[in-house]
């Protein structure tokens, strides 16, 4: 192999890659999201961590649902998180495979396809987990804050002492 046609086969490798390199820059930036999106989640329950001494009750249970609520969202991001990191790795998988194509005689092209796929797998998994936690972040929405439970009435506490 002459050396212009080396370079010319390492510019059409380099071609190729941009397309995946750019993927990586956006899962990049998702995963910058998402990072975020954790650590409010924790900063949020290590403050409601903190107000469930001395609370009375009906105020305690609703921290203790609030904190469920959150370890749901966390799991959703911690996921989402995996899975983002899981395509980064398979995308830097796949442009190191086209350069090592390139560069021997061995082929790859089943390899770097069926990576490739799983990159975009793990990437629709992540991208689904974060909508999901956006979808509980959003329904778990309240402003202001909680209003005390009436109180049962006696006719009802009986009822639900003999259930």
């Amino acid at each position: 192999m002459n050396e212009a046609s080396a370079v010319g086969s390492i510019a059409h490798v380099i071609q190729l890659a941009v397309a995946p390199v750019f993927l990586l820059t956006g899962v990049g930036s998702m995963l910058g999201v998402l990072t975020n999106r954790l650590s409010r989640i924790v900063d949020r329950a290590r403050r409601l961590e903190a107000d469930l001494s001395g609370q009375e009750p009906w105020r305690l249970e609703l921290l203790h649902q609030w904190l469920k609520d959150l370890a749901r969202r966390a799991r959703l991001i911690h996921w989402a998180i995996s899975l983002c990191i899981s395509c980064a790795l398979l995308i830097g998988s796949v442009v190191v495979l086209l350069f090592v194509s390139s560069l021997t005689s061995l082929a790859f092209d089943g390899v770097i396809a069926a990576l490739f796929m799983l990159a975009m797998l793990a990437l629709i998994g992540g991208l689904l987990c974060f909508m999901r936690e956006i979808f509980l972040a959003t329904k778990q929405l309240r402003i202001g804050q909680p209003e005390r439970p009436a109180p049962l009435a006696p006719a009802a506490k009986q009822k639900i002492e003999l259930s």
